[in-house]
């Protein structure tokens, strides 16, 4: 395996947009760490809204808040670190109604940072990571009304020279977007699964769900219903841990021989959901529920009257 560079005679500086979520509180954490590969690194850290109260902030040495989806405040905020930052680590992400609008907020948002970080001639920045996931292989999971009625994802195992589903996908626009920046620009595409992390700031921490909605039922003494279908309840899943997911990226980012490719990031383990729920019923003092598909159960309206009853 090639060895990554030695440490530069100018440390390095890292961007991570979107920091305060699962991926980016785990990379700014291993950025600071002193074993971190081409450490020591400067380490600014951005998302949309100002420092959470919970957030680390000794793991940065710069917290920026802005709207990357604005180019004018994208170049207020960035303007001024544009000269030093030599990587950035795009773990930022938002979700709107449609993959079409996906396409368009995300690959904004990530243009916007490299116009104002690229444009100008004091540039020092040579590499991005950019985080997607297994979505790459699997279509409109989300909203399975996108493949117009015919959802053909990729059989198992993903590898990552599969070619593009017909599915509009915001990942592929961000990966299209980056390899038009080389030979300006080197990137690498880190495909995660499930990503298990620490943060109440990220859109989909399947963590976090999952206890807050096995604390309401043994609250309210409901059972523990299985949110999913059969097939994910008896199938093989897998996970991806962000503090692994962090170092893939930092090897990436410092390895030549890595260079504008795409790597696939899971721990290794595999699980069924059904193994999965029993030890959440016996973590969280619940009765485990086997999967009942007879039954109507909508999750998300579940939740969302639990948040209205709790006020």
């Amino acid at each position: 395996m090639e060895k990554p560079v030695a440490n530069p005679q100018e440390p390095f500086v890292a961007l991570i947009v979107g920091v305060t979520g699962m991926a980016g509180v785990s990379l700014a954490e291993a950025l600071k760490s002193p074993k971190a590969l081409g450490g020591p690194w400067k380490v600014y850290g951005s998302a949309l809204r100002p420092m959470p109260t919970w957030f680390p902030s000794s793991v940065l040495d710069e917290y920026i808040a802005f709207d990357a989806t604005d180019a004018g405040d994208t170049a207020d905020k960035l303007d001024p670190i544009s000269g030093e930052v030599t990587h950035v680590f795009w773990v930022a992400i938002q979700v709107r109604e449609s993959e079409e609008e996906n396409v368009v907020v995300n690959k904004t948002m990530l243009s916007n940072v490299l116009k104002v970080l690229k444009g100008g001639q004091r540039s020092r920045l040579s590499h991005i990571t950019v985080q997607t996931g297994t979505q790459h292989y699997m279509g409109p999971i989300h909203n399975p009304s996108e493949s117009a009625g015919v959802f053909n994802p990729h059989e198992p195992p993903f590898v990552e020279d599969l070619p593009r589903l017909p599915y509009p996908n915001f990942y592929y626009a961000l990966e299209d977007l980056v390899k038009s920046y080389v030979p300006t620009l080197t990137y690498t595409v880190h495909r995660s699964s499930i990503i298990i992390g620490v943060s109440s700031r990220s859109v989909y921490n399947a963590l976090l769900t999952l206890a807050v909605y096995a604390s309401i039922c043994r609250h309210e003494g409901l059972p523990f219903r299985y949110i999913g279908t059969r097939y994910t309840w008896e199938h093989f899943c897998d996970m991806s841990d962000a503090r692994v997911l962090a170092e893939q990226h930092i090897w990436a980012a410092v390895t030549p021989g890595a260079k504008n490719q795409a790597f696939n990031c899971t721990n290794g383990d595999i699980f069924t959901w059904k193994s999965m729920w029993k030890k959440l019923s016996d973590a969280f003092d619940l009765e485990f529920t086997p999967l009942v598909e007879s039954e109507s159960f909508d999750f998300v309206e579940f939740m969302a009257g639990e948040k209205q009853s709790l006020g």
